[in-house]
């Protein structure tokens, strides 16, 4: 049994620009969970802090941290299926000159 896509995958025009696109988004994610270690580290007491609709700081930035992803992946999403829908305009502006 073969163990192959079901439909054979092209090449990726939008590769490197979704690479950069994540990689900026993870670097982002990243710093935003950092702090929230940080606070933890450094002040364990404050995520006591009641900030928010009576719930304290770790509760608040807990659920932040779970939004902020979500809101980053449509965000890619999104911006990947432009690029990509734009590159595949130009390819195909590219081919109908050529063939003109």
């Amino acid at each position: 049994m073969l163990h192959e896509p079901a439909t054979p995958a092209g090449k990726d025009t939008a590769g490197p620009y979704k690479m950069r696109l994540g990689i900026w988004m993870f670097a982002f994610y990243s710093l935003f969970y950092a702090s929230f270690v940080a606070i933890n580290l450094i002040s364990p007491a404050s995520m006591g802090m009641v900030v928010l609709f009576g719930l304290n700081l770790a509760t608040v930035y807990g659920f932040a941290l779970i939004i902020v992803a979500l809101i980053e992946a449509l965000i890619y999403n999104a911006l990947c299926h432009k690029k990509e829908v734009e590159l595949a305009q130009a390819a195909k502006q590219k081919s109908e000159e050529g063939n003109s």
